[in-house]
């Protein structure tokens, strides 16, 4: 697992039960809400602290991803992604990054393409047993309930900088 996590550069994930339960809330005006963990936001940052981009490929498009990616400034966001497999090209052409250096979290049969193509594959417990069959890693934590934090902790500890992430805490 360790030499799948060396050279991880960058973390994509699907929103909609990934970051999220995979419920959408909507109120007397049609606007959508999502609930998003705050665990997941700080492992996120961590990543970030660490020099690992972390971005968002999401088949659904909502106003609300927008917000909680420029809250947790993350600049790679692709939503209305039907076809994810075009976007994770795109980033790879963008960023000069290889398959040998991004990890891809996601949870349904739309994800599987693009966790085919990179090092480390992850997914929550709650996922598809499709997704879980050919996920590199299976989160003990549900989506939305602390599975990106799990993943986030575990490439942190991968690359080597979880002594430093955990001493800053004083665990």
């Amino acid at each position: 697992m360790n030499d799948r996590l060396a050279d991880i550069r960058l973390l994509l994930m699907d929103v909609d039960g990934v970051m999220t339960d995979g419920g959408i809330i909507y109120d007397g005006n049609g606007v959508e809400t999502k609930v998003f963990n705050v665990k997941d936001g700080h492992g996120i940052k961590m990543l970030q602290r660490y020099g690992i981009e972390v971005g968002i490929i999401t088949g659904r498009t909502s106003k609300v991803v927008d917000i909680r990616a420029k809250e947790l400034g993350i600049e790679i966001v692709y939503q209305g992604a039907l076809k994810k497999i075009d976007c994770y090209n795109d980033i790879k052409r963008k960023t000069g990054l290889s398959d040998s250096q991004i990890a891809y979290m996601g949870d349904d049969v739309i994800d599987v393409p693009v966790m085919h193509r990179v090092i480390f594959s992850a997914t929550p417990f709650d996922a598809l047993i499709e997704v879980r069959n050919i996920a590199h890693y299976i989160s003990p934590l549900a989506g939305g309930r602390g599975a990106v934090r799990d993943v986030c902790d575990l490439i942190l500890k991968g690359r080597g900088f979880w002594g430093e992430v955990s001493g800053r805490y004083e665990l």
